[in-house]
């Protein structure tokens, strides 16, 4: 686990450290391990795939993407177009590939990678419009390059553009479909159905997205797809212990990137890597200074969004696994000059990642794009289902930078059907007088009966961001009946709430040092 502390701390994708393993495990390393079956390689790589999307999208929030969609599905479909094309010229032209060679290594690097750009871009304070855009990308682009990338892969000639292009509309569509649908049965059979056990409800997430996987390659769509908007769905549900599942998830999704980037790094042999480092530099430089660039440029601009914005999602195209895995797939259908395209991909990845993770922090500073670290954080809710009672409890974690903090009990109101009947702080429990006021670190436990359990939480995190004044900001939370003294939430009265500071528009954000699980 020293390996995840340190990827983590540094800015690096964990990518090039299990692939390191993996290289010194292999041939021409420490151990001297052969092992050369690109097909398991690629078995296991998409298993692993399917869970890292899965965890990508069960930590995705609805409202943050949302904006973004539009943006991304332009970006993962005719930007990889692009990317494609252009690669690919390259790597025919300058290197030397012929031309399905060159089509596979310019589709396969199109993808940008879930996993590297999870862990690094949710460490970079950036804006929500710029991270919702490369996450869903991430998520999105994988299925369009899998179906280019097997289509050039199978013998005989290439199919005509069109018919590709309608093939790859057409699984996005199936894959999209069915992902939707996966997720909203889950997550409404997960909210109404008690499970015997709440460890059991982090297993059901992950069976349930994993199956819309399952679902929609059987109906010939696209499983990546389905699997990251089931789970999309599923972590935007309000479902039981919510922390536990997304704690669950996390850690699932570390160990398949481990397990996938360790065998990526046997299955490669050192020493053949040496005769295509320079061919790899120049088709990542053109991918990285041209291609990436262009495909970003092109596909976003009827949004309109400002220039230093585009170029901080060109050289936030980050690679990582998916690329080599993605590389495999020539390698097990028999094309001649495989093992090559492997490689080039192979070094491409590493020398690019080691440049870009790092210094995208640096890049955002020198464009002068950031987030404010500032905002409030989210406060970490878990619910746990009454069946019996038809009621819910909440508990609610108070984190440091929370408006709560001084907020009388009573000043909370919460709707008509429920109540804060505990308060725990400093390690000890107690019942709340009304007038009993909040601090930072306190944990509360909330009853809220079936009806109202949404409009509680929504109130709990209005209040959050708000403070006592939270109607008055625009935050209001749970709707609640006018009445005397009771002003009305007006659009003026938020924004003059954000000029005095006070966040009328703040954008919870996700301390995941907050969030535990409470049972």
């Amino acid at each position: 686990m020293a390996a995840v502390r340190i990827s983590s701390r540094s800015g690096l994708p964990s990518l090039l450290l299990y692939l390191g393993i993996g290289i010194a495990m292999g041939q021409d390393g420490i151990f001297d391990v052969r092992f050369d079956n690109a097909e398991l390689t690629q078995v296991i790589g998409y298993a692993a795939l399917v869970v890292i999307l899965a965890e990508g999208g069960l930590g995705t929030k609805w409202k943050e993407v949302r904006p973004a969609l539009p943006a991304a599905a332009v970006l993962s479909t005719v930007g990889v177009g692009i990317s494609v094309g252009v690669t690919a010229s390259a790597a025919h032209h300058l290197v030397g590939l012929d031309w399905r060679q060159a089509l596979i290594v310019g589709a396969v690097v199109s993808s940008t990678d879930a996993a590297a750009v999870f862990s690094v871009l949710r460490k970079v304070p950036l804006p929500s419009r710029i991270t919702g855009v490369l996450e869903a990308e991430s998520g999105f682009n994988d299925a369009p390059v899998v179906i280019l990338v097997v289509a050039f892969s199978v013998a005989g000639p290439v199919e005509h553009w069109y018919v590709l292009v309608g093939e790859i509309a057409l699984e996005l569509a199936i894959g999209a479909a069915v992902g939707l649908a996966v997720g909203w049965l889950g997550a409404f059979g997960l909210r109404h159905v008690a499970l015997p056990a709440s460890g059991l409800y982090p297993i059901a997430v992950m069976a349930i997205a994993v199956s819309a996987y399952a679902a929609g390659a059987m109906v010939h769509g696209s499983g990546f797809l389905a699997v990251y908007l089931a789970a999309m769905v599923l972590g935007n549900s309000k479902l039981p212990h919510w922390p536990a599942t997304r704690g669950f998830a996390d850690g699932l999704g570390w160990m398949a990137q481990i397990g996938m980037f360790v065998l990526l790094g046997l299955l490669v042999t050192p020493h053949d890597l040496i005769a295509d480092f320079w061919p790899a530099v120049v088709v990542g430089l053109v991918l990285t200074a041209v291609a990436r660039p262009l495909s970003v440029f092109i596909s976003l601009a009827p949004f309109r969004l400002p220039h230093r914005e585009k170029a901080l999602m060109s050289w936030a195209g980050l690679r990582g696994a998916v690329p080599i895995i993605l590389a495999t797939i020539p390698m097990v259908s028999g094309i001649e000059g495989s093992t090559r395209v492997f490689n080039i991909v192979f070094v491409l990845v590493i020398v690019y990642t080691l440049i870009q993770g790092p210094t995208l922090p640096w890049v955002a500073k020198a464009l002068k794009i950031s987030d404010d670290p500032s905002e409030t954080a989210d406060l970490g809710i878990e619910s746990a289902p009454l069946e019996r009672l038809r009621g819910h409890l909440l508990s609610v974690a108070v984190p440091g930078s929370s408006r709560m903090h001084g907020v009388e009990v009573a000043e909370l109101r919460l709707p008509a059907g429920a109540a804060v009947t505990l308060v725990v702080r400093d390690d000890k429990s107690f019942v709340p007088a009304p007038s009993t006021v909040l601090r930072r670190g306190d944990e509360l436990l909330v009853v809220a009966t079936d009806p109202v359990r949404d409009a509680t939480e929504a109130r709990l995190r209005a209040v959050g961001e708000g403070g006592k004044l939270a109607g008055w900001l625009g935050t209001g939370g749970a709707p609640r009946a006018s009445g005397p003294g009771r002003p009305a939430d007006t659009p003026h009265l938020a924004r003059l709430a954000k000029r005095l500071g006070k966040g009328g528009e703040d954008r919870p954000r996700d301390a995941a040092g907050d969030r535990r699980a409470h049972h």
